[in-house]
């Protein structure tokens, strides 16, 4: 666990984070509204070096942006308006090894997960902290371990 008490500790979360990021990896945002998952995400993004400002897909449900430091495209789901739906909007186009994908709720796609995904679930503590828990399908765990270990030191 690691506890986030201002955003300039989210933007440290975020930078570290993009530097291990590569295509094809997947991560899974949960968290309570108002948690700071698009505030993460818009983070992660402006490390990847996405020029446009990443907003909350909300209605869109998936905007794709260009990372120009990874040269991958970046699809940011809000899956929230998914819940008790049947919809497949191609995810299995999505979730492939030329992109890096980011999920806001994505208990409501659970059947269309990759295989392999790094968790992340963001805690309201209070007004400016989170409580962060990261987890990870094996290929990835090291991912969880590096930041773990980085963010704490």
């Amino acid at each position: 666990m690691i506890i986030i008490n201002n955003i300039e500790e989210t933007e440290q979360l975020a930078a570290l984070l993009s530097n291990r990021l590569e295509p094809g990896y997947t991560i899974l945002l949960t968290g309570d509204l108002g948690a700071g998952k698009t505030t993460l995400t818009q983070n992660v993004g402006k490390y990847l070096g996405v020029k446009r400002h990443m907003t909350s897909p909300t209605f869109n449900i998936i905007k794709s942006y260009h990372s120009p430091v990874k040269g991958c495209t970046v699809h940011h789901m809000d899956c929230y308006r998914l819940e008790d739906s049947d919809d497949d909007l191609g995810f299995d186009e999505y979730f492939n090894d030329e992109s890096i994908n980011i999920v806001e709720w994505p208990q409501f796609i659970e059947e269309y997960w990759p295989d392999e995904h790094l968790d992340i679930n963001i805690e309201y503590v209070d007004e400016t902290r989170r409580k962060v828990t990261l987890s990870a399908t094996p290929s990835m765990s090291h991912i969880v371990e590096e930041l773990y270990e980085k963010f704490t030191d």
